[in-house]
């Protein structure tokens, strides 16, 4: 009696207990985006723990960054009176209303179709946002630079860029990320989140966060672009000496006397325009020297763009041509020694920290920093 043929794997007919084939589309509504950074969290445990430690009020309106397929959207909804998501892509924001359509919670949300960047945004009481790597930085100073920020915010970020914003002076990852938002609010590390709570998988594990901005009389009435533009000169290199990050680095000198030039004008102080027939040792010796003023911030450089940088650093090449230079190594001209030695005074005789570095200094010491600095006449925005 002849044998029946075994069907080879593979072939296209198939018996009553061969396993279906595998289609790889059938798992997913729709491909996910690099461009936007979409990796959404899958686990829902860790969505609630998200929201728990929001605080929320049954009163409260919460922005939502990012909402994805909306797991933390509807999470949210069970406790907040509204919840406002802004979402770029087209097909995340059709998700997430799909998840809540014909439900009562259908009339508390409120989809925003659009860069979270770039868009107005209404006053909220709490922001919540699995954040897309790509808008990490901007997103965190445009919640503090708000009239009224949110009393609490949530989010969570590449686990790296979560550790410099909570980084105290002597870390090794203190820079002046950890130095603006811990001086524009309080922050506190919530916990880690492993790279396998989301689809598709992150090459990095992420941690949440909560940032509460300082209100009221806790809010600095300081210029962000003033504190900031100084920060940026600080921390060019920030294992280098105060010293070197000023005195050596023309660049910057060069953009000071521009400033000074524009703040006596504006205040109606005589300048002197004459050269001064003096040698300066510094420039024999850092003629080649250039400036980098993402310095140790190159990693979120590329993140945070440049439109967030002053005004003060976006012409500083352009400051070469516009600033009377030295003809030559013996020549100079009276108002740069003036801002030279305006900033020697300051690092060396009023503040005492020149010889100090940026990844050591605290925000007092840039809070004296900045003072000293705008009472010589000399300011960075």
């Amino acid at each position: 009696m002849g044998k029946a043929k075994a069907s080879k794997r593979g072939s296209a007919s198939s018996g009553p207990y061969d396993r279906p084939a595998k289609n790889p589309a059938a798992n997913n509504v729709f491909k996910f985006s690099k461009d936007f950074g979409q990796h959404i969290l899958k686990n829902p445990g860790i969505a609630e723990t998200i929201v728990a430690k929001a605080y929320l009020k049954p009163t409260d309106t919460v922005l939502e960054v990012g909402p994805g397929t909306g797991n933390l959207t509807v999470k949210i909804l069970e406790q907040a009176k509204k919840v406002i998501a802004v979402e770029m892509d087209p097909r995340m924001a059709a998700e997430t209303t799909k998840r809540v359509q014909g439900k009562p919670e259908q009339k508390k949300l409120e989809v925003l179709l659009g860069d979270v960047i770039k868009t107005t945004l209404p006053q909220v009481d709490v922001c919540i946002s699995n954040t897309p790597y790509q808008i990490s930085s901007p997103l965190v100073f445009k919640l503090l630079s708000l009239p009224n920020p949110p009393r609490t915010c949530v989010l969570m970020f590449q686990r790296e860029f979560a550790m410099r914003l909570t980084a105290r002076p002597g870390d090794s990852l203190y820079c002046r990320l950890s130095v603006n938002a811990q001086f524009w609010a309080r922050i506190t590390h919530i916990l880690k989140v492993g790279r396998n709570n989301f689809r598709p998988p992150p090459q990095v594990d992420s941690s949440v966060v909560r940032i509460e901005p300082k209100l009221g009389s806790e809010r600095p009435n300081i210029s962000f672009e003033e504190w900031d533009g100084m920060l940026r000169v600080c921390f060019n290199r920030r294992n280098k000496s105060l010293r070197a990050s000023w005195l050596s680095n023309k660049p910057v000198l060069a953009m000071l006397e521009r400033n000074y030039r524009l703040w006596c004008a504006t205040n109606d102080i005589p300048v002197d325009d004459g050269v001064a027939d003096v040698e300066d040792e510094d420039d024999i010796n850092n003629d080649e020297m250039d400036v980098d003023m993402n310095g140790d911030e190159g990693e979120w450089g590329g993140a945070m763009g440049t439109d967030d940088t002053p005004s003060f650093f976006q012409e500083l090449k352009a400051a070469g041509s516009e600033v009377p230079k030295t003809k030559s190594k013996k020549t100079k001209t009276k108002v740069a020694l003036l801002v030279k030695e305006k900033v020697r005074k300051v690092l060396e005789d009023v503040t005492e920290l020149a010889d100090k570095r940026s990844g050591k200094c605290d925000e007092n010491d840039f809070l004296r920093l900045l003072a000293a600095f705008n009472a010589e006449g000399i300011h960075f925005s």
